[in-house]
């Protein structure tokens, strides 16, 4: 009996090949994982120092964020520009959120729900600062992602079993 040997093509051959191990080894220097935690992180950053300057302590709103609702701030809508209702409510409201939510988001506690809610203030934002655009249209992507994708295995939602879909996403 002979045994044929037949020459099997590697998957790694050619110029093909090349860019398949190019590309393999790009994806292991960005895990998934690591990905995820700097969008959160990212994400948290200008949330968390905007509502850091809108406090002068403890649950005590600076007089310059109200004043920036009261009369500062406008929302561009149809027949607009209008502005905030109750605007000191609406100072207090957005300081707890930008201080709360990009906690949330760096713990990875709640994270699905902290970005939706960021990308609703991003929106909000955007309908108040419409220039801002270019910015505003980087977080609402990090807030997606992070919405579709999960927080990633070093989160709480990862820890205590809060997030199962991330496990599928985060290998």
């Amino acid at each position: 009996m002979k045994h044929e040997t037949t020459a099997r093509q590697s998957p790694y051959t050619g110029l093909t090949g090349l860019l398949r191990q190019a590309y393999a080894s790009i994806g292991h220097l960005a895990p998934p994982s690591l990905a995820q935690f700097a969008l959160r992180f990212a994400l948290a950053v200008p949330f968390w120092r905007s509502g850091v300057n809108k406090w002068d302590g403890f649950l005590q709103l600076n007089e310059v964020a109200v004043l920036l609702f009261s009369s500062e701030f406008r929302l561009h809508l149809p027949g607009g520009p209008y502005a905030y209702p109750f605007p000191a409510t609406v100072a207090f409201a957005s300081g707890m959120a930008e201080i709360v939510l990009p906690v949330l988001l760096v713990l990875g506690l709640a994270s699905r729900a902290a970005a939706l809610a960021l990308l609703v203030m991003t929106i909000i934002i955007q309908l108040t600062v419409p220039d801002g655009w270019p910015l505003h249209v980087t977080w609402a992507a990090m807030a997606l992602a992070i919405m579709a994708w999960g927080p990633g295995r070093w989160s709480i939602d990862q820890l205590a079993g809060i997030d199962r879909l991330t496990c599928r996403h985060a290998r």
